[in-house]
């Protein structure tokens, strides 16, 4: 399909992987895969688990095209809107018939885990007993919500979250073939933006390219797009907890919190360029590389406070810890100001 034929799509549709080949962070799973299509030792029923836009379904179409399996006989369900028992009926039925012209009749179950317990306990005499003719593959995002029993039927693939170094790649090449050129700074933070999720980086990097002039990306259009607080505040932080100064600290974050940005997302790109700065002080050999994940004026705030005694393991575990009940909290920003107010204490208080 020409592109121009699909400029209406989403970058994430326009480029999700056709073939096994094109999968990225997921080598564990293709290589398993593609090895049963060449022994011919293909399972009746699959159960995919992961983080959202990890993949899941892709990887099951692909699956399905790599069995020759055509789309008249590829069906996928949604069970967070037909989780019931009778659309597993409805779906038990369908299975007997023989495929119009493929050698299977392949189903995918996405949010598998929203079926009900009749629903399921309809599937597992299908699962127990299938036509031969038949893969069930089962996507879901909580893998504990699916019964022991269905579990036990299918072969299991855990699909991991890619790191946010393939996400800052698959940005950069998807921008290039768009016909942008985006930095590497802009590229890391759109990963991290993206929290595991492809879909979520080309989401992020979708709104981006829309509002650029030039089809020049940098940082600072990432941050105005997708709302992530602006550098220099995060660099206002930083300094702010090296030379232990709450009121300065807390007094950028009061910013932040008062342009609408996001506090977890703060905290979040807090505790990257924190990991950064203390890379640099410990693995010296690392500098230029996690240099690329800078832009130039984060780069010479690492190197002036690198050596400061404000700057420790312990801060970088605080703003972990502050994070991680962040999303609980009832003021959002609270457990990130405390932290602050516990990094900047002085043995005087």
């Amino acid at each position: 399909m020409k592109k121009e034929e699909t400029r209406h799509q989403t970058l994430y549709r326009q480029y999700r992987p056709s073939a096994f080949d094109e999968v990225r962070g997921q080598a564990h799973i293709v290589d398993t895969l593609e090895k049963a299509i060449k022994h011919k030792k293909v399972a009746h029923a699959y159960l995919f688990s992961g983080g959202r836009g990890t993949g899941k379904t892709t990887v099951a179409r692909i699956l399905a095209r790599e069995l020759g399996v055509s789309d008249k006989d590829l069906y996928e369900m949604d069970a967070a809107s037909n989780r019931g028992i009778d659309d597993i009926r409805e779906l038990r039925e369908g299975v007997y018939a023989m495929p119009f012209g493929s050698p299977y009749k392949f189903y995918i179950i996405d949010e598998a885990h929203m079926l009900t317990r009749e629903a399921w306990n309809a599937l597992l005499k299908t699962l127990e007993e299938p036509p031969a003719h038949c893969i069930f593959v089962l996507a879901t995002t909580e893998r504990d919500k699916v019964p022991e029993t269905i579990q036990s039927r299918c072969e299991v693939y855990a699909f991991k979250q890619p790191t946010r170094e393939i996400l800052a790649q698959i940005v950069i090449d998807v921008a290039k073939s768009e016909g942008y050129t985006l930095d590497r700074p802009a590229a890391e933070l759109v990963a991290l933006l993206a929290e595991g999720s492809f879909r979520d980086a080309l989401s992020v990097l979708q709104k981006v390219l829309s509002v650029s002039d030039d089809k020049k990306i940098d940082v600072a259009e990432v941050e105005l797009v997708s709302g992530a607080p602006r550098g220099e505040i995060v660099r206002q932080i930083i300094r702010g907890l090296a030379q232990k100064d709450p009121s300065a600290t807390l007094a950028a974050i009061q910013q932040a919190i008062s342009e609408n940005m996001d506090a977890r997302t703060l905290a979040k790109i807090l505790i990257h360029r924190m990991r950064v700065i203390l890379l640099m002080r410990y693995a010296p050999d690392l500098a230029a590389e996690l240099s690329s994940e800078l832009t130039e004026a984060d780069m010479t705030l690492a190197k002036e406070v690198m050596k400061n005694p404000g700057i420790t393991s312990d801060t970088l575990r605080t703003l972990l810890e502050a994070y991680s009940i962040m999303a609980y909290a009832a003021v959002p920003h609270l457990p990130l100001e405390l932290a602050v107010i516990d990094l900047t204490r002085t043995q005087e208080d």
